[in-house]
């Protein structure tokens, strides 16, 4: 990695912190702790090797494409150690080494472009584009790498140098990918850097960063922005979501049954944009309700490194207990639970896929954002009063609507107040095409080319037309 040892301390002492096992319980590795002191060199590496890295965007391409090489070689140690203190299943991991090389791929591939403006003066007014300098990418614990890349590869590949910092729950597999892309980048363009709070709040109000790109909860979110103001950092925030699924009444269950269950138990329900919440015609409850409960019941839950499990455990405990704190809070407010409703017993953060029904609306399961294998499916008389009740929290990343006729359900995905709809599925995200929420979920926008130009800064040229 291309940084000193990290997490000394005065006399040569190196501090570590511990990583857990979320299958077991158990402490199966460690990262140094750095400390907030050591950003000040990390930082001024960083914004030296910008200068290097921004002036050759040939080299930067070519560079790209040999990291993206690197990380698909580097594939099967990356996606086991992920899996080892992620949690998710092996193949899910394999999926996310995959997407983090295909990202560096794109970003390589793609180029701002200058802009010429006549508007009948008598000059030329180009448009071109420059990178900004050092970018601070501080990423969650789902999807470790995935989300790394989602902020490394367009900074990057703007002509901007990346520190990177994970959670500290999953920072093994992020400090391997770090090694890995040294040996395709060029010292100093992408650092890692590993550590417990304050270490985040550190590097996002850091006077040499100048773009904050986050993800994680809307609360921690607002500390970020605060944190980045005071230098005017530019923000790129993607906080959270509560995603609806709403079913119309013309809605085939029994096809549509699958796609919408792994909509929502995907990466054991850590996703921020899943299906967190089922609206479902009255008429059509019972049986959304019992297809789904046997889809949980029949899915394999167990170690990630097991090849049979479809389902792994919470990442942490703390989440664990929130999801468990969610899910008994329904239950004693009237909600059934048609499938699991508890924790597994045995090692491990394990909670069983829950299908829950009889949920009062105002539930903090149905109104908050529980990210976990818990999903409340609630019935609706009217299509405008499943509509209102989509809309009706505080998030606003994704949601879904469920349909025969696909006129019929854009209609109802166009009422929709989120960032992004689908129709007939969820949760499918195309590099190319813009990622934002709107309300509490978050500010700025990711993906494709906008994830590009949200790392430049416009710079104009006037030149008159003639001598």
């Amino acid at each position: 990695m291309p940084t000193p040892e990290a997490g000394s301390l005065a006399g040569g002492r190196t501090v570590h912190f511990p990583v857990v096992d979320p299958a077991t319980g158990e402490t199966f590795g460690e990262a140094p702790d750095q400390q907030p002191g050591e950003l000040d060199g990390v930082v001024a590496r960083a914004e030296s090797a910008w200068y290097g890295w921004r002036a050759d965007p040939a080299a930067r391409t070519a560079a790209l494409h040999g990291a993206a090489d690197a990380v698909e070689t580097a594939g099967d140690g990356l996606a086991r150690l992920l899996t080892r203190e992620q949690g998710k299943p092996l193949a899910e991991s394999y999926a996310e080494v995959a997407r983090t090389a295909a990202r560096l791929r794109y970003f390589a591939d793609l180029a701002p472009r200058t802009r010429r403006i006549d508007d009948g003066r008598p000059v030329h007014s180009e448009i071109r584009w420059r990178p900004i300098g050092p970018v601070a990418a501080i990423v969650p614990w789902n999807f470790p790498l995935q989300l790394a890349a989602a902020k490394f590869a367009p900074a990057l590949a703007a002509g901007n140098t990346v520190v990177l910092k994970p959670s500290p729950l999953t920072p093994l597999a992020t400090r391997l990918l770090g090694s890995v892309l040294a040996t395709a980048l060029p010292e100093n363009v992408l650092t890692v850097v590993t550590g417990r709070e304050p270490l985040g709040a550190r590097l996002a109000s850091h006077p040499g960063i100048r773009h904050v790109t986050f993800t994680g909860s809307a609360p921690t979110g607002r500390a970020v922005n605060a944190a980045a103001a005071a230098s005017l950092a530019r923000v790129t925030l993607e906080l959270g979501g509560n995603d609806a699924a709403v079913l119309l009444d013309d809605v085939d269950v029994d096809r549509i049954a699958d796609r919408l269950f792994w909509s929502a138990f995907r990466n054991c329900g850590q996703v921020c944009m899943a299906v967190k919440r089922v609206y479902v015609p009255a008429r059509l409850h019972a049986q959304v309700v019992e297809a789904l409960a046997q889809r949980a019941k029949a899915a394999a839950v167990g170690p990630g490194l097991d090849p049979e499990t479809r389902l792994g455990p919470v990442n942490n405990a703390p989440q664990l207990a929130r999801v468990e704190q969610l899910t008994q809070q329904a239950l004693a407010g009237g909600a059934r639970a048609a499938s699991g409703g508890r924790r597994l017993n045995g090692r491990g953060y394990f909670f069983a896929p829950t299908i829950l029904t009889d949920v009062p609306s105002g539930s903090p399961v149905v109104t908050e954002e529980q990210f976990g294998p818990v999903l409340p499916v609630l019935p609706y008389r009217s299509l405008d009063e499943a509509v209102d009740a989509a809309n009706g929290t505080g998030f606003g990343l994704g949601g879904s609507v469920w349909g025969t006729d696909l006129d019929r359900a854009e209609a109802v995905a166009d009422r929709l107040e989120c960032g992004t709809a689908w129709i007939n599925h969820h949760a499918e995200l195309s590099l190319a095409q813009p990622f934002a929420g709107v309300k509490d979920s978050g500010v700025g926008v990711a993906g494709g080319p906008w994830g590009l130009y949200g790392n430049l800064r416009p710079f104009v040229v006037h030149r008159p037309k003639e001598a």
